[in-house]
């Protein structure tokens, strides 16, 4: 049963049959698609009303347990269960698409808040929060929602259906696309660290440029993404940054990249399309980083890749005592390999002697 949701598509109430969810989603359905579920959950919570997922060859055995009422699965298990289920190549991605229909976003309520302040003239499906700033010249696009505490600098564009979760910040003059979301405490356009050095003094370089995003970025809590020393930094279309990254300035990203929680990219880097970084994943400066190249966890990247791949700098864990020996060792590896290069150049004199 469904009912529909003044400018946010479709809400749920009761739930939805099966077959609603395939019409709406695509898929295979198999079984009884006049069963309902109304929310999902894994194969182990699972319970009445539940529908859950498996996307992995590991989780067969919850598979087949599971007390869900349906499953999303892939052709290949497909078999492996007599539960109503909706078959689809990707069932991961599939699942997030029925959490998104089953928890629908809903809008706040249009309108301005009496406690925001408001410099710029918004449309009327705006909904601006308590205490909130919009400053001078903004252009602001339809169905835009601002919640408690965002600070919106002058000059800056924001296009139609984003949201901004309290206490964003975005200063003068960044452009964001359409239907960005921008979690919590981040804040976009920042001064880039740019300092020139003076005797033993150092001095400040304005930093011109802008943040330019494009449509689709969702950002996380407590991001930060600095604007261009002269240049602007550029998100690209379907960028995902987790929580408390760091952008520096004049970096620019490459559509559909993705990065976990923690990472750092230092000034100037050009990161291509659809690369992703591991949590604590760092970046220095001045590099590119070719389209589909992946930076595992906690790598430190020091030179440009040029080649996609998969890529760790990572130095197994081990117990501390180990560590200091090993590390003592590689301290040796070059004078080693200065020896081992001598004795081969020793050697193969030798046997042109014989």
């Amino acid at each position: 049963m469904t009912v529909s949701s003044p400018g946010n598509g479709v809400e749920v109430s009761g739930g939805l049959r099966l077959d609603e969810i395939v019409a709406s989603l695509g898929g295979v359905l198999e079984g009884d698609g006049s069963v309902l579920v109304s929310q999902v959950a894994s194969l182990l919570s699972a319970g009445e009303g539940r529908i859950a997922f498996l996307a992995s060859s590991k989780y067969l055995q919850q598979l087949k347990i599971t007390r869900a009422t349906a499953v999303i699965v892939p052709p290949q298990f497909s078999a492996e269960t007599s539960l109503p289920r909706i078959v689809h190549p990707n069932a991961y991605a599939y699942y997030a698409r029925v959490v998104a229909l089953l928890n629908p976003f809903r809008q706040r309520r249009p309108g301005i808040h009496r406690g925001a302040v408001v410099k710029s003239e918004l449309r009327p499906s705006v909904s601006v929060g308590e205490n909130a700033v919009i400053g001078e010249r903004a252009h602001i696009g339809e169905n835009v929602t601002f919640y408690p505490g965002c600070v919106i600098g002058d000059d800056v564009v924001i296009g139609d259906d984003c949201v901004l979760y309290p206490n964003v910040v975005v200063y003068d003059g960044c452009v964001i696309g359409r239907r960005a979301i921008i979690h919590a405490g981040a804040v976009v356009g920042g001064d880039g660290f740019g300092f020139a050095k003076d005797g033993e003094q150092w001095v400040k370089i304005p930093q011109i440029g802008r943040v330019v995003m494009g449509d689709d970025v969702e950002v996380g809590v407590n991001t930060s993404i600095d604007r261009g020393a002269l240049d602007d930094t550029v998100i690209g279309n379907g960028v995902k940054l987790d929580n408390q990254i760091q952008i520096g300035h004049n970096v620019s990203i490459g559509e559909h990249a993705a990065m976990a929680g923690c990472v750092g990219i230092a000034g100037s880097t050009r990161i291509g399309r659809r690369c992703t970084v591991g949590g604590a994943g760092m970046i220095i400066g001045h590099l590119e980083l070719a389209d589909d190249v992946h930076i595992s966890a906690g790598s430190m990247v020091t030179k440009s890749l040029p080649r996609a791949g998969q890529y760790t700098s990572i130095f197994p864990l081990e117990g501390h005592q180990e560590w200091l020996h090993n590390a003592a060792q590689i301290k040796r590896l070059a004078r080693l390999a200065e020896r081992v290069a001598e004795l081969e150049k020793k050697l193969e004199q030798r046997e042109n002697r014989s």
